[in-house]
């Protein structure tokens, strides 16, 4: 058994086992420690449907929540030279923020601190940060952060390439944390709830189901939402929208957290309160079910196009044989499309999977 395999095994037993977030920050900052070393790390997972931006969701071990902050505000104001925009166009999507140890000749993909990131680094106590985007051929699931102090050893050509060996692992465990929640909410669904972030990056109005959703997001065991990381993570989101408004192109600003975290599919999206992207930011949270819940489902269970659409007209209410009428197929295959998406998600049937995306 490789290397690689042994940490992929290692670390889908720590979630198979349902290690809450903060012990699975520790357990896999300690088992790539060896492969690549660090003083700190972060692991964000998303999925290809709906991009990078804030990710669906985290874990941190040792990163400090004020020098978070600090680098969410400097991409905003100051643009970010690693962000994942630019690791997903290097051939090798793997930087390093800061000194690099080795910058002669191979250091491909690796890019020296730039509009001030270094010195922000710097001021917290931090050397570098080692930035890894987590992608295959259907897209981008996440991103690795991994941070050595400030008089250690910079991270090297070396670094990025052990870095590199550990994607297929790191997918795999994201993949067994979401597949590992329940395939129906555990947790009833909440009207939905709206914060309004200003300009300045404060808190200007919060409805009473927003709390409520806050509340559910900070269950002990389920996550480690504190008050001041929630807080950071509105304002990331509040600042993806206003990117957004302004370049289409940029990260849409849309999360959509799986059930594993949070017993049940979640949505949280920013909205932009004037044209220009310049005012009041309204974030919503909302239960994840249909448009909103099945591009995510899909991309995590490994459901594909046909069969996507299959469960589409099925939770719309459509019997195998309106799908099959529709989709120009027999009904045999219909059902061979339905057989195939309950094993992937394990769904008992067509009860528990349409439970699943309209719950």
């Amino acid at each position: 058994m490789s290397p690689q395999d042994r940490l992929a095994r290692e670390l889908c037993a720590a979630v198979a086992h349902g290690a809450g977030p903060d012990e699975l920050g520790e357990v896999i900052s300690r088992a790539i420690r060896p492969h690549v070393g660090h003083d700190a790390l972060r692991l964000v997972g998303t999925s290809p449907a709906t991009g990078l931006g804030q990710g669906s969701f985290s874990f941190w071990h040792r990163y400090e929540p004020d020098l978070i902050g600090a680098l969410v505000l400097h991409r905003y104001r100051n643009g970010d030279p690693c962000s994942p925009e630019v690791l997903a166009r290097l051939p090798v999507p793997v930087a390093v923020v800061g000194p690099v140890g080795d910058p002669v000749g191979g250091a491909r993909g690796c890019v020296t601190g730039e509009g001030g990131a270094r010195e922000l680094l710097a001021a917290h106590g931090v050397g570098c940060e080692l930035r890894l985007l987590l992608r295959d051929s259907h897209g981008v699931w996440g991103v690795l952060g991994l941070l050595r102090t400030e008089g250690g050893r910079p991270f090297d050509v070396d670094d990025t390439r052990r870095a590199m060996r550990l994607v297929p692992a790191l997918l795999m465990t994201l993949r067994t944390y979401v597949r590992a929640g329940p395939l129906a909410p555990s947790v009833p669904a909440m009207p939905a709830g709206t914060i309004v972030i200003g300009a300045d990056h404060t808190s200007r109005a919060i409805t009473p189901q927003a709390h409520a959703w806050l509340e559910q997001m900070r269950t002990p065991g389920r996550s480690s939402m504190t008050d001041e990381v929630a807080d950071l993570f509105m304002i990331g989101l509040s600042i993806d929208t206003r990117l957004h408004t302004r370049d289409p192109r940029a990260w849409r600003p849309l999360i959509c957290a799986p059930a594993a975290g949070f017993g049940r599919w979640m949505a949280i999206e920013g909205q932009p309160l004037d044209a220009d992207g310049t005012g009041d930011v309204a974030v919503v949270i909302q239960a994840a079910t249909g448009a909103l819940l099945l591009p995510s489902f899909c991309d995590w269970y490994g459901i594909t196009p046909r069969e996507r659409r299959v469960v589409e007209l099925l939770c719309a209410g459509a019997a195998p044989k309106q799908v099959a009428r529709r989709l120009e197929l027999s009904v045999h295959t219909v059902n061979d499309h339905l057989k195939a998406v309950f094993r992937k998600t394990g769904a008992s049937g067509r009860d528990e999977l349409t439970a699943a995306l309209t719950g």
